[in-house]
């Protein structure tokens, strides 16, 4: 079972993300804050983290920085409220492994996670 980490500051989407992703089987790891998220991410080495750009505090991109520098290869989707093409643009030159809209069907999620799972296990 695959440890997905999700990094978002919105209560109700996280436990929407949570039975969607535990459905799957993937075992679920939250985190409200950028902080936490890498605290948790530190700890417990996800498969893939699920992070949200706009959080209070340490926002989604100082957590992918930060988590790039620990691990350049960590598969990191980012879901963001925010569709503009200049951000995603930004977000993918960073080298984020996806970038997802939020609101967006939760299948995009779950299918682009089986996608990056298994390419790992390829890759391995």
């Amino acid at each position: 079972m695959a440890k997905v980490l999700v990094i978002d500051d919105e209560h109700n989407f996280r436990t929407i993300l949570e039975m969607v992703l535990r459905s799957h089987g993937y075992e679920v790891l939250l985190a409200d804050s950028g902080t936490t998220g890498l605290s948790i991410y530190q700890r417990e080495h996800p498969a893939v983290v699920v992070l949200d750009l706009k959080m209070p505090g340490m926002d989604g991109i100082a957590v992918f920085q930060e988590m790039r520098r620990e691990n350049p290869k960590q598969p990191v989707i980012v879901l963001s409220g925010d569709s503009s093409p200049e951000t995603e643009r930004e977000v993918r030159a960073l080298g984020v492994s996806e970038f997802i809209v939020k609101g967006r069907s939760v299948h995009v999620l779950t299918d682009t996670l089986k996608r990056l799972l298994a390419s790992l296990s390829h890759a391995a």
